[in-house]
């Protein structure tokens, strides 16, 4: 090591794009992920604005647009067919030029880190502590690190080791999500197709370029979804998706055998600060923005590369701080205006009366009919593309892709 030792807790987008980004600025570089292996699959990401840039710069565009998961439009659906169409319209559009799915672009992440980044699976943080150099204790040995990168996702324990209570606020948004890989069908094809209906229910098949399905179900949060084992979870679908028509027989047969279930209710963390000495929170485990704000990925990608730009390795514990407060002070805007959901479009996508599904399919056929067509897909998914990202300086020459 060479004293300047960065450790990075959690293995998916934000801390894999810290990990890369930090190597190459000079640090030596060790990551932890409580998971015993790499955690693959997952539902669709987009990559956006400034964090295309990003990706190119990191030299994976062509990498991703191989990976791209074939996805050219988005559907609504009603209970006789389609009721509008959302097209891709250029690469920020509704559906966008990269659209990957999360484990694919993390393990793109993955393969471009070089053997010197040390990745250990099936290890988590216990305790954190500092003496001079900050020790973190893991499931089997002590680590000390210059720089310790927090990117484990919404529910990080080691977040909540280190910042006190009054600086994580959880925003729940009254949403669970069950996700799935169900068998391709002839019937399916390559748009996202999104059927709404009363009770707060939606349904959803979207493409993937493995040769299945991926599907969710979602619905305004009121069983114990969370936390329930298989069984159990199933049998709840069964009894608030029942009566759903459209693919929600289809998507209940498919969860049941379906290797990769996998529910989440929706939350927000807002944190007053991101960081405090020399560790820093990235991604979910910072700032959830939750699939209804959307541009989660491409937050998470692009925060590992602004980290690395602004904390140089070797530097005092102030030029730390301070590079740590301007990569906040670059990031936070953005992710401020990305959270800020409307409870109003929550309330339409989410319908609980037959009178309000009719005039949520009323708001879809006029806004897919007009150039206000982004703003029914989220407008918060639309990163800024005329955003400078900040000077890189890399110490270590990048590998070839």
């Amino acid at each position: 090591m060479t004293g300047t030792h960065a450790i990075v807790s959690g293995a998916s987008i934000a801390g894999l794009s810290a990990a890369l980004w930090l190597h190459r600025a000079g640090w030596d570089v060790t990551v932890l992920e409580r998971a015993p292996r790499f955690r693959d699959g997952g539902q669709n990401v987009d990559v956006r604005g400034f964090a295309r840039d990003v990706l190119d710069r990191a030299g994976l565009t062509e990498r991703v647009r191989a990976l791209n998961t074939t996805e050219t439009a988005t559907v609504m659906i009603g209970d006789r067919g389609p009721i509008g169409e959302l097209p891709s319209d250029g690469p920020d559009g509704p559906t966008a030029e990269f659209e990957i799915l999360r484990g694919d672009l993390a393990g793109a992440i993955r393969d471009l880190l070089p053997p010197e980044v040390t990745v250990r699976f099936g290890e988590s943080v216990s305790a954190v502590h500092d003496g001079g150099r900050r020790v973190v204790t893991t499931s089997t040995d002590e680590l000390r690190g210059d720089l310790l990168v927090i990117a484990e996702g919404v529910r990080s324990s080691t977040r909540d080791l280190v910042f006190a209570d009054d600086v994580v606020t959880r925003v729940p948004m009254g949403i669970d999500m069950v996700f799935g890989t169900i068998p391709r069908t002839a019937d399916d094809d390559d748009r996202w197709r999104w059927y709404i209906t009363h009770g707060g229910r939606q349904a959803h098949l979207r493409p993937d370029p493995h040769g299945t399905t991926r599907a969710l179900l979602s619905c305004a949060a009121e069983d114990d979804l969370v936390g329930a084992d298989r069984d159990r979870l199933l049998g709840l679908l069964r009894r608030r998706f029942g009566d759903v028509g459209w693919a929600a027989p289809r998507i209940l047969a498919g969860f049941a055998d379906t290797h990769d279930l996998y529910v989440d209710r929706l939350e927000q963390i807002r944190m007053s600060t991101w960081h405090r000495d020399r560790v820093v929170c990235l991604g979910d485990a910072a700032w959830c923005v939750t699939p209804l704000g959307g541009g989660g990925a491409s937050l998470a990608l692009t925060a590992g590369y602004v980290l690395a730009a602004f904390v140089r390795p070797g530097a005092d514990d102030d030029t730390v701080r301070r590079g740590l407060a301007d990569a906040e002070r670059w990031l936070r805007p953005v992710v401020d205006e990305v959270q800020s959901v409307d409870p109003r479009v929550v309330r339409l996508a989410y319908p609980r009366s037959r009178a309000a599904l009719a005039v949520t399919r009323l708001a879809v056929r006029a806004v897919t009919r007009t150039s206000l067509s982004r703003l029914v897909a989220g407008a918060g998914e639309v990163m800024p593309t005329d955003r400078e990202l900040p000077e890189f300086t890399s110490r270590r020459r990048p590998p070839r892709v």
